[in-house]
């Protein structure tokens, strides 16, 4: 079953405008109907109607390609977390939601698929490549330790040391994320969802005194 969220990243690459664009949107779009290992250079120049040599000139080896559409992709998914984060609701709800657009959907997710491929690239990867990895995960990163500085503020979670307590959220929400990207048995996502849920009711619930 496809979400709501999950079917506005399917759509949205034929509304982009620039050429280069285009063709970020048109290799997502690849990777979600058809998967990764369908995703070629010849077979992206046929969807788009370009030469491979065309499709070079812009991104030099697939490696760069897959990089700039997972850039592409977080530009996407951005925009839906900062209007998540932007809601004039509790604390709390907005961390849901923020872990709600972190989490894949479920096997394969085309998203994630992506992010796991580039991080295995990457190991053979230079130190700027693996910065530009770095810094889309740290815009998450970013987003979380402010939403707990506010909701620390407002009274709705109790002290902690944010920069901390994100980081090791996040490493929590990409091994659960890991587990359901591959298909591990057993592991679906309301389950993943009622253990992040556990995770911060034991942690940033206010306590008494």
């Amino acid at each position: 079953m496809v979400t709501e969220a999950e079917g506005r990243r399917r759509r949205s690459p034929r509304r982009a405008a620039q050429p280069k664009e285009q063709v970020l949107a048109a290799a997502m779009e690849m990777i979600a109907e058809r998967g990764l290992d369908r995703l070629t250079m010849a077979a992206l120049g046929r969807e788009v109607g370009m030469s491979s040599g065309h499709l070079v000139y812009y991104f030099k080896t697939k490696d760069e390609l897959l990089l700039q559409t997972l850039q592409w992709s977080e530009e996407q998914l951005g925009a839906e977390r900062r209007a998540a984060l932007a809601r004039r609701t509790p604390a709390r709800e907005r961390l849901d939601a923020l872990v709600e657009l972190y989490l894949p959907h479920g096997h394969r997710d085309p998203h994630w698929a992506l992010w796991l491929e580039v991080w295995n690239r990457s190991q053979s990867g230079d130190d700027e490549v693996r910065s530009r990895q770095l810094e889309l995960e740290l815009s998450w990163h970013r987003d979380l330790v402010a939403l707990l500085v506010e909701g620390m503020a407002q009274g709705e979670f109790g002290p902690v040391d944010a920069d901390r307590f994100a980081t090791r959220t996040r490493a929590l929400l990409d091994g659960f994320g890991t587990h359901l990207v591959v298909g591990l048995p057993g592991v679906d996502r309301e389950l993943v969802l009622g253990h992040l849920r556990d995770h911060f009711d034991e942690s940033l619930t206010p306590g008494d005194g």
